[in-house]
């Protein structure tokens, strides 16, 4: 029922959107300006050849021969898709209740799935990794109807439900005592190592593409501190174990300066938020080549409008607890050179304004080329894709262009004028 209600809304929204068809073999596009983020340079006056979905050349502009399809954006400058690597595309949204997930069907969550792809994907961001989901396997269904073509969206990569301790940071918590939470909200809850190799091999056998790990309590999450330990380094290595015999790899959710330590020394691929990371954790990150995907603007969303909308009082606490810290952890981080993907938690702010982050990551520490790069480049490497994240020949025809220079002022990528994705033009 739920794949069917994507569908619908799918079909709907293409029709709305007014997409191009597909470009025929082979199209150019004409680039003004075009920022090589594997290089880190700007070229200029470029051709950009495409056939079928993917990059055939990037070259020096000529005109191509007479009848060819040529998009214009000489007057523009043109990157990579930008991807965000850590969002909630298929949960309803942060607000002042704290039993909302629970407010939501498994077919409502479908069709605001849909709608959330649709945005995110006209505010450029071509490809996501999306970081869990409540309801297990939204996610999954949302991603294969974006690729059969049934909703437009980016391209996502998966982990469907949170592995968790029970009453941890990855379940729904909050309510009144009695309340009986649905079952498929409670897929990854684990007790013990045997579990989490249970549940790991149970969520990649469902299609998921990595593994989420509650590491430390979360912000967000009524009754866990950010500080707190919640899974063992033993748990976490259990599942870092079953991700790589999946040819995949877990990521971990931590904000405490101790689990940061313990789930590097477990081998994760990346950290999430790392909001209180300490000197120690950012030598090891270093050293181990770490990710960490810190979501650096969304403190001030949540003190904004948490404040406004009469969010729970212990999520605002922690928020300004974690906030300021987790920006100095970043400017630190970058100063290393630290590995550093860029990732918003969107989904805690509206859905569409995933590029608000840029001009936080330049305010506390990057180029505007190592911001471009995070969302680029680095993501791709962060989730083993090598068919996104750059123009060049091979990877798909992912672009966004811009009016303004985004190296000049990286407010720009706030305001995308174009996107294709795959060699169609959706905005």
């Amino acid at each position: 029922m739920a794949r069917l209600a994507a569908a619908a809304i799918g079909l709907a929204a293409i029709v709305a959107l007014g997409t191009s068809p597909a470009l025929a073999d082979p199209a150019y596009v004409h680039a003004g300006r075009l920022v090589d983020v594997q290089a880190g340079r700007v070229l200029t006056d470029q051709r950009i050849v495409i056939e079928d979905e993917r990059i055939v050349a990037v070259e020096p502009w000529s005109p191509p021969g007479p009848g060819s399809q040529v998009i214009d954006w000489s007057g523009m400058t043109v990157l990579p898709g930008l991807i965000d690597a850590h969002t909630h595309l298929a949960d309803w949204g942060q607000s002042n209740n704290v039993a909302e997930p629970l407010l939501h069907s498994p077919q409502e969550i479908a069709l605001i799935g849909a709608h959330h792809a649709r945005v995110t994907l006209e505010a450029g961001f071509t490809s996501v990794r999306d970081v869990g989901t409540f309801r297990a396997f939204g996610d999954v269904a949302l991603r294969d109807a974006i690729h059969r073509g049934w909703v437009p969206g980016p391209r996502m990569w998966v982990a469907s439900s949170y592995i968790t301790v029970p009453g941890g940071g990855g379940e729904v918590t909050g309510f009144a005592h009695g309340v009986e939470v649905p079952e498929d909200m409670r897929v990854g809850v684990v007790r013990n190592a045997d579990e989490v190799r249970e549940k790991s091999r149970y969520l990649f056998q469902h299609g998921v593409d990595f593994l989420k790990l509650i590491a430390t309590g979360a912000v967000l999450a009524e009754g866990t501190e950010p500080g707190a330990i919640e899974l063992s380094e033993e748990e976490i290595a259990a599942a870092v174990e079953v991700a790589r015999g999946y040819g995949s790899y877990a990521t971990a959710h931590a904000h405490g300066a101790e689990g940061i330590r313990q789930a590097i020394r477990a081998g994760v691929r990346s950290i999430e938020h790392a909001s209180l990371i300490d000197a120690e954790g950012i030598r090891m990150a270093r050293e181990a080549g770490t990710w960490l995907v810190m979501d650096i603007y969304n403190g001030d969303f949540i003190e904004e409008v948490g404040t406004r909308d009469g969010w729970p009082a212990d999520m605002l606490r922690k928020n300004e607890e974690t906030t300021d810290a987790q920006r100095e952890g970043f400017t630190r981080a970058v100063q290393a050179g630290v590995r550093i993907a860029y990732g918003t938690d969107a989904g805690v702010f509206p859905h569409g304004d995933n590029a608000r982050q840029f001009a936080y990551m330049v305010r506390y520490g990057m180029t505007p080329m190592q911001a471009i790069q995070s969302a680029t480049i680095s993501v791709a490497e962060l989730m083993m894709a090598q068919d996104v994240g750059a123009i060049a020949p091979g990877r798909f025809a992912d672009m966004v262009a811009v009016d303004e220079d985004p190296l000049a002022d990286i407010t720009a990528l706030e305001r995308i004028d174009h996107v294709m994705q795959g060699g169609r033009v959706v905005r």
